[in-house]
């Protein structure tokens, strides 16, 4: 998907809203667990739901994966009903892969090849090579971590640089930003840095954002616009848990559904 195909998809649906596909087999509603994939069950009811209201879905492989072959299946089949059900979401790979640049080939290869995702997450820690691989598809995007929303950022992201002004998530955006450009990578900052993002947007100011931590996390969604949305939005914001896990009964689905329209309705006054 191109940066124009998404920036008309945000202006169409009135929503920069990506729905997170966290999906618990502890969590979800007991009367699925009597279907035959529980998780793909409940990700198309989600789906089906949610999609007036939201431009992107983010599946979290460590939900996938942690339920084995049956897992990873279910989110094979949660891509692939996105691809030919809803072709205009965009559909993002929350896997966070990063390796040395023959491993990284690999990755790439299983996303974008094997699985047809969007966008896939990545860790810039390696450094150049280990990203390169992912940047060598056309319409592809590299979402690569920078200020992330989880407490644990402080112990490195907010690290002072030695020789130099600002703190090593802005010089993880700094030498990044030279690798790909604004049309093949985004950047992960989360909803709970607040006027973090003015730093952020001083170093990148024209790439898309993707910012989790809205909801169940505490982020403010008017600080996010306040200080990271720019002329054609750059923002997807996501929210998985205070959309998915709405209600734990039958009427999980409109729930869903009721959460995410809340969601649009404030982002369409924003837009």
């Amino acid at each position: 998907m191109t940066r124009q195909e998404l920036t008309a998809q945000i202006r169409a649906r009135k929503s920069f809203l990506c729905v997170g596909l966290d999906t618990d087999l502890k969590k979800i509603p007991q009367h699925l667990l009597t279907e035959e994939d529980p998780i793909f069950a409940f990700n198309k009811a989600i789906i089906d739901a949610t999609a007036p209201w939201c431009v992107s879905y983010k599946p979290n492989l460590a939900f996938y994966e942690s339920a084995g072959i049956k897992g990873m299946l279910a989110f094979e089949k949660t891509v692939k009903y996105l691809n030919e059900s809803y072709p205009d979401h965009f559909i993002i790979a929350d896997a966070k892969r990063g390796d040395i640049g023959n491993t990284s080939k690999m990755y790439a290869r299983t996303f974008f090849e094997e699985y047809d995702v969007d966008s896939l997450t990545v860790a810039p820690y390696m450094g150049n090579d280990s990203v390169q691989p992912f940047l060598e598809y056309e319409g592809k995007w590299v979402i690569l971590l920078a200020l992330t929303s989880n407490k644990g950022s402080f112990s490195f992201q907010h690290l002072p640089l030695r020789d130099a002004e600002g703190e090593l998530f802005e010089e993880v955006l700094r030498v990044s930003s030279t690798w790909g450009n604004d049309s093949n990578m985004m950047y992960v900052v989360g909803a709970t840095q607040g006027e973090e993002f003015k730093k952020v947007r001083k170093i990148v100011p024209n790439h898309f954002l993707l910012v989790p931590g809205i909801g169940a996390q505490g982020g403010s969604l008017e600080e996010v616009v306040k200080y990271g949305m720019i002329d054609d939005c750059g923002l997807i914001v996501n929210s998985s848990r205070a959309i998915i896990y709405a209600s734990a009964g039958r009427d999980f689905a409109q729930a869903a559904a009721d959460a995410a329209k809340a969601v649009q309705q404030q982002m369409a006054a924003f837009l």
